[in-house]
Parts: C-alpha cells; sequence; structure tokens
C-alpha cells in the first residue's frame, strides 16, 4: 500500500508548543459493571488480573508530571476506567489538591466519565464545587440500556444510572451523556435522541460499537482483541456500518428541526467544523492520532485507549519524564500511520476533510477500510445539504441556527 506523506499543516501542528490530552485509569480496568462490549475489561490481564488501584504517591507524582508537560495555559484532565468512582471522594480530593499545588499558574479542568451507579449527593455536590464535567454512559431507554450494560451478577443498571442522573441535576452539575451505539440501537436513533433529550442530557456523545473477540466457549465471555489477532470474529454486539449511518441520520433530521443551538451532538458538531475547513475536536476524525495518550493506574503510558496492549507502551511517567515519552519515535509513527496508510478508496473519497478513515481500530485488518464506511458515507450524502447551508451562514455572519427556519 503506498504511503502518503503528512500534510504540512499536519506538521507544524506536531512540531508546535506540545500539548496533549492524556486519559488517566486510577482504577484502570476495575469495574462494578460487566457490559458486554467493554474493552477494557479484559485489560486487567496486563497486570496480572489483580484490582488495579492507583496509590497516593502515584497520583502526586502522575499530576505533577502531566501539568508540568504542557506547553500550554490550561491543562484538562480526563478521568476514566474501568469505574473511577470506586477509588471513592477521598482519592479526588486529594487530586484536586495535588492539582492545586503543582498548577503554578496555569488552569486545571476535569472531566470524569462514569457509569453513574454510583452517583449520590455528596459526589454531585464535591463536582459542582470543583468544577468537574461529567459524563454519564446511558445507552438510551431502558430495554435498550440494559441489553449490554449489567452489574457483576448479570442484573439491570438503568435504573441506578437514572437515578444518578436525577441527582446531577438536583445538585447543579453540568453533564454529557455518552451512548454506545450497538446493535440494541440499531432502528431506534430518533428514539434514543428524543428519550436523552427528556432525560435533560443537552451535551450528546454517539459511541459506535464495533469490536472483534476470540471466543473461549460456551458460557465463558470472549476476549476483546485487535482485529488482525488470529481467529478473531467481529463481536455480535457490534452495530453494522448502514446501521450506525441509519442511526445518526435519524437523530440528525430530528435535531436540525428544533435543536441546533440548542442540542449539541458530537458528530454534528464535528461535521460542520470540517465542513468549514476547521480540525473538528474529535480524535477519531482528526488527520493523525495524536495528543490522546493513557497513563494506566501505575504510570505506564499507552499511546491510545483504544490500543492498550504491550506493543504500544511506551514508558512509565514514573521512571521517564512524560514530555520525553510523548516526544518518543513509537508515539510519533503511531500518530502519522492512521494518515499515512490510508488505502486508496479513502485517498479518493470527497468526504476524506471530514473522516479521514475515522478509528483506526475499526479497519478491516485485509482491506485498511472502515467496516463503518458505508454508514459515514450514508451520513455525510444525508447531512451535506444542510451542512452547506449552515457553512453559508456562517459565512455570512449568521448563525447557523437560522437553518431551523428553512426546515420548518
Amino acid at each position: 500500500m503506498r504511503e502518503l506523506s503528512i500534510p504540512l499543516e499536519e506538521a507544524a501542528r506536531l512540531s508546535g508548543p506540545l500539548a496533549f490530552n492524556i486519559m488517566l485509569k486510577p482504577a484502570g480496568s476495575l469495574c462494578n459493571l460487566d457490559c458486554a462490549y467493554c474493552y477494557y475489561l479484559d485489560k486487567s490481564a496486563l497486570y496480572g488480573g489483580r484490582e488495579p488501584r492507583m496509590s497516593m504517591d502515584t497520583l502526586e507524582g502522575v499530576t505533577r508530571a502531566y501539568i508540568e508537560a504542557n506547553d500550554v495555559p490550561e491543562v484538562q484532565f480526563v478521568w476514566h476506567g474501568g469505574e473511577p468512582l470506586l477509588l471513592g471522594l477521598d482519592f479526588f480530593r486529594k487530586a484536586v489538591q495535588f492539582q492545586r499545588k503543582y498548577a503554578g499558574g496555569k488552569t486545571v479542568f476535569n472531566s470524569i466519565q462514569t457509569n453513574g451507579t454510583l452517583l449520590d449527593a455528596a459526589w454531585a455536590r464535591f463536582f459542582r464545587e470543583n468544577n468537574f464535567l461529567v459524563g454519564l454512559s446511558l445507552d438510551g431507554p431502558e430495554d435498550i440500556h440494559d441489553r449490554y450494560r449489567t452489574d457483576r451478577g448479570g442484573a439491570p443498571t438503568f435504573r441506578k444510572v437514572t437515578d444518578g442522573l436525577r441527582i446531577l441535576r438536583e445538585e447543579g452539575v453540568p453533564f454529557n451523556t455518552l451512548t454506545t451505539v450497538s446493535r440494541a440501537g440499531e432502528g431506534r436513533g430518533a428514539e434514543v435522541y428524543q428519550f436523552l433529550k427528556a432525560a435533560g442530557s443537552c451535551y450528546m456523545q454517539f459511541l459506535p460499537v464495533v469490536e472483534y473477540v476470540r471466543l473461549k466457549g460456551k458460557n465463558i465471555r470472549p476476549e476483546i482483541v485487535e482485529p488482525m489477532t488470529p481467529g478473531a470474529v467481529p463481536a455480535f454486539w457490534s452495530v453494522s456500518a448502514e446501521g450506525f449511518g441509519d442511526y445518526m441520520n435519524a437523530i440528525f433530521d430530528q435535531w436540525i428541526k428544533a435543536d441546533v443551538g440548542r442540542c449539541f451532538v458530537q458528530l454534528f458538531d464535528a461535521t460542520l467544523s470540517a465542513w468549514c475547513g476547521h480540525q473538528g475536536g474529535v480524535c477519531v476524525f482528526g488527520r493523525s492520532c495524536s495528543g490522546n495518550a493513557v497513563i494506566e493506574h501505575n504510570g505506564d503510558l499507552y499511546v491510545c485507549d483504544h490500543f492498550v496492549y504491550p506493543r504500544y507502551r511506551v514508558g512509565n511517567v514514573l521512571q521517564t519524564p512524560i514530555r520525553e515519552l510523548m516526544e518518543r519515535e513509537q508515539v510519533t509513527r503511531f500518530a502519522l500511520r492512521k494518515y499515512s496508510s490510508l488505502p486508496p478508496r479513502c485517498q479518493r473519497c470527497p468526504y476524506l476533510p471530514a473522516c479521514h478513515g475515522e478509528c483506526p481500530q475499526h479497519r478491516d485488518p485485509k482491506t485498511g477500510v472502515n467496516v463503518l464506511c458505508e454508514g459515514y458515507r450514508r451520513y455525510f450524502d444525508h447531512v451535506a445539504p444542510a451542512m452547506d447551508r449552515m457553512r453559508a451562514l456562517l459565512s455570512q455572519g449568521r448563525a447557523p441556527a437560522e437553518i431551523m427556519s428553512y426546515g420548518r
């Protein structure tokens, strides 16, 4: 396959002041749920199957190293899991103390992704008082959500999650929703969107579930593996390409009529940004896979949340400065390979500036084409007229929301 040279604009960005987001996983893969499609539960095998928890010494070291490594005035801590709330409130109180201790004049922001089942008033007050943005995992109405999101005993989780959401709203905590789009949601995009709106979500992310598994036997949880792994097969819960495209189109048709400027859908914002000639701010649609590394509970740094495998481990931030790790050739090669390895079909695609092949983890190991390609083409074809009109409105100094009058 012919490799592409990296665009000058991207080369300039990568050689500019060092700035990156790192997803911190202080509890590693530890979680109180057993979601069928979770690609992170299997990561416990990397650390001997133990339940990982970040120590206070590691937390302090990571906090200081991360803040000092960024050359920009604002630093974003993104807490993820597993389920980070399992570490308890005292852990995050200490995290905030360390941030203030080592801020050095920089502004520090925090966001945290949670399954919502452990939320209570004390957590909510802490988040509000410390300006945490909360991401809540909610897949839609009860039957969709509970299809694959159960606890360790196989019990449904919808009621606990919606109780947590209610507490966030009552305490005035800003939140967004992260909704995975699996086989369970196909054909129900508009219904899920209306449900999330009714639940109080104004900021929504829709994440397509595409995984490969290696089957272990009857009644044994299949192992989620890289697509090129021998014996790997598509997971039964994965959304189809066409199903994902139709799901997002159904949501777009609702949004474009009544919610532009009122509800914010990450994919739509990223698409409009690309239509206007800018990067969309979402890693999967960027030209390169850069600036989105992961720090595990013990300080190990990996190139990406979706590539936490031994060969993608860069080093340990307690042993080597983060700046040095992020500037290693291994990280740069991984970042640029997304663009340089695009197959000819992608190179000829009119939607390349908006898609850039999406996430490399979703590429077919044989063809190099993203397995969701047909779904994204269906989506881009569908939204193109509206995106053209909103781009025209912006060029005239007018609000994209004016498009809603045309729809009516």
